[in-house]
């Protein structure tokens, strides 16, 4: 067996945790964040939502079916650093190409492994997700702590432009085209125009500081608001763009990062999770079919409506906003916490979770046929009005 370096884990609030090197060897900051998926720890490492947060797994048992060339996110890996407890010693999967642990040493990403995750997972559940620092070039935990107090919180970080495309793309529909979507990189996910393209929607990606004629310029019948990093609060030209479009009556459909951006464009104010939702396995109530999702997170902010809160059960009745009424369409029956908006006068809606979660439950995929759906009505309407 190999013999591993030393590594520590310390938190902003002093905890540490012994382990061993895993992936590159160096020194890494983030917040500490953990994810219960018991698959596709591929995808979540090339989520660019996880940029600047240090993932740990509390699966115990992680690598066994390496890596491979079709199921990333991204371009590359997003996370700041990397937390397991059992890392598999051999990758075993027909579709793998390579080891996890390599491609993590290969990309330059800070992990550590032995680590009691449990014990580190009950202790951001109680007292919150954190800063944290890993490091396996210094094995001081006093020297590292000053460190973590010294690196940025997640409160405040501005984070879109830093994982966003630099050049505008285009998916192309699968089949017979029928709509056009500009969608507003935040952090948008690959299978985001992937599921878009089965509905013979043909996508174009804009970067986030693409403006509303930009983004219309491409012929777009809708726009898109990707999820994404960092604090919504700090989104000011998102939610103008998201504003603009409202007035301008064009369908709207955000996930995550764009459910709160659209929040705010809406009116509401945004909040931060004590500890998030990131996980494939969150129980979502529509309000609209009366169904219960098993569902797909990776947010540690929230849309604050009046009447929620601290755990208060959100009311189904219509809130009244500068764009006409908007319900809650979806809410957390874990914790009450609101994860879909619909406007009642116009064409828009969100959702806080990922229906295009891979790998994740599916439960949600139906969401882009609302879209789809939407995006019809509105280009119907339009066309009866100009007859």
């Amino acid at each position: 067996m190999v013999k591993r370096r030393p590594a520590i884990l310390v938190l902003e609030d002093g905890r540490t945790f012994p382990g061993e090197a895993y992936g590159s060897v160096g020194e890494t900051f983030g917040e500490a964040v953990f994810n219960t998926g018991m698959t596709g720890y591929q995808e979540t490492l090339t989520d660019p939502s996880y940029h600047r947060q240090v993932v740990v797994q509390t699966a115990p048992h992680i690598g066994n079916t390496g890596v491979n060339g079709e199921d990333d996110e991204s371009g590359r890996i997003w996370v700041a650093g990397y937390v397991v407890r059992d890392p598999a010693r051999i990758g075993s999967n027909w579709r793998a190409t390579g080891g996890l642990e390599d491609r993590l040493a290969t990309e330059g990403v800070v992990g550590i492994s032995g680590v009691d995750t449990r014990a580190l997972t009950r202790h951001l559940r109680e007292r919150g997700a954190m800063r944290v620092g890993i490091s396996s070039v210094d094995n001081d935990p006093q020297s590292l702590l000053t460190r973590v107090r010294q690196a940025p919180q997640m409160v405040g970080a501005d984070l879109s432009a830093e994982v966003s495309t630099a050049e505008p793309y285009v998916v192309e529909a699968l089949g017979e085209h029928r709509f056009t979507v500009a969608a507003l990189d935040l952090g948008i996910k690959r299978n985001v125009p992937r599921r878009l393209a089965t509905r013979g929607v043909t996508t174009h990606v804009l970067p986030a500081s693409s403006s509303i004629d930009q983004m219309l310029a491409t012929g777009a019948d809708a726009i898109f608001l990707s999820p994404g990093p960092g604090d919504p609060a700090t989104a000011d030209a998102p939610v103008e763009l998201a504003r603009e479009a409202l007035r301008r009556e064009v369908p709207l459909f955000g996930i995550c990062f764009g459910s709160q951006i659209l929040g705010r464009a809406l009116g509401f104010g945004t909040y931060k999770l004590g500890y998030g939702h990131r996980g494939i396995n969150q129980p979502v109530l529509d309000r609209v079919t009366g169904k219960v999702e098993v569902t797909s997170h990776n947010h540690g902010f929230a849309v604050q409506v009046p009447g929620t809160g601290d755990g208060a059960v959100v009311p189904d009745q219509v809130i009244d906003t500068d764009f006409g009424g908007v319900r809650v369409s979806h809410v957390c029956l874990n914790d009450n916490v609101v994860e879909g908006l619909r406007a009642v006068d116009l064409p828009a809606f969100t959702v806080q979770y990922h229906p295009e979660a891979a790998a994740g439950p599916h439960d949600a995929d139906y969401l882009f046929d609302r879209f789809a759906d939407l995006i019809e009505g509105r280009t119907h309407s339009r066309g009866r009005s100009n007859a």
